[in-house]
């Protein structure tokens, strides 16, 4: 994608973006993470992009240094380096990346809302959160998401890992088949909305809305008093959804890759 497909820079205080970047580092634990001069490098052996990437953990870090050093660990590891520029990051670093030859890749909004305490459950009697991922659970997700073989026991450590409370959707047909799948991590006040996905041939249905209800409901009994989650810019059904459950935009953020 062009440079020039970069998000809008959004009015939201740079407190707020460091609380839920912070937040979503922890909801989505890496494997292994090294920090460099206000930057953090995470490495979980290829397994999605949040977490097998550079990261501005200080506003307006530096970038002196922190591309060569990351491609010089990354590669040590067998992977490609690829950073995550979101507003933390100072404009000098994407400006740097570009000049390198990494490619904007994957634009994508955090959204957030608050919740009322006492969130009334609005469910379809087939949704059920539980504190432990299933088999139905942990297989269902992987078909619904297209999770490689190779990367299913990579997703299932990432979970394991995750040190707050973390509620798993499960969504039922009237068959009994496992066909909705999410997970919220919920973190002081603030519940995170993840892996949220539904079966082939259910989409388009008001499963994810299911969902997204049960799990914002569990996080309200949990003492959540805002949620949020990512969604790429360009999921443009996704965004609609989730504007009509009172998510607003808080600010974007997008990848560099390598050529």
């Amino acid at each position: 994608m062009p440079d020039s497909a970069a998000l809008p820079a959004l009015a939201t205080p740079i407190t707020l973006v460091s609380a839920l970047e912070e937040r979503a580092f922890n909801a989505w634990p890496a494997h292994q993470t090294v920090f460099h001069q206000g930057w953090v490098f995470r490495l979980t052996g290829g397994y999605t992009k949040r977490a097998n990437s550079v990261n501005a953990l200080v506003p307006g870090a530096p970038f002196d240094g922190v591309l060569e050093a990351a491609a010089a660990l990354y590669a040590r590891h067998g992977l490609p380096a690829v950073f995550r520029i979101s507003p933390l990051a100072p404009p000098a670093a994407d400006q740097a990346l570009a000049d390198a030859g990494y490619q904007h890749f994957d634009p994508s909004l955090v959204l957030h809302r608050p919740l009322a305490s006492g969130l009334a459950a609005k469910t379809d009697g087939h949704t059920i959160v539980s504190t432990s991922p299933s088999p139905a659970w942990l297989d269902g997700f992987a078909a619904a998401n297209g999770v490689a073989a190779h990367h299913r026991n990579l997703h299932r450590s990432i979970l394991d890992a995750i040190a707050h409370p973390v509620g798993y959707a499960l969504q039922r047909d009237a068959q009994g088949h496992a066909v909705g799948f999410g997970l919220a991590v919920l973190e002081r006040g603030a519940v995170g909305l993840y892996d949220l996905a539904v079966a082939p041939g259910h989409r388009g249905t008001g499963r994810g809305r299911a969902l997204v209800q049960a799990l914002l409901h569990w996080a309200a009994e949990g003492g959540a008093t805002s949620a949020y989650l990512q969604v790429r810019a360009q999921n443009v059904a996704a965004l609609r959804l989730y504007e009509s459950m009172g998510f607003t935009t808080a600010y974007g953020y997008h990848y560099r890759v390598p050529g």
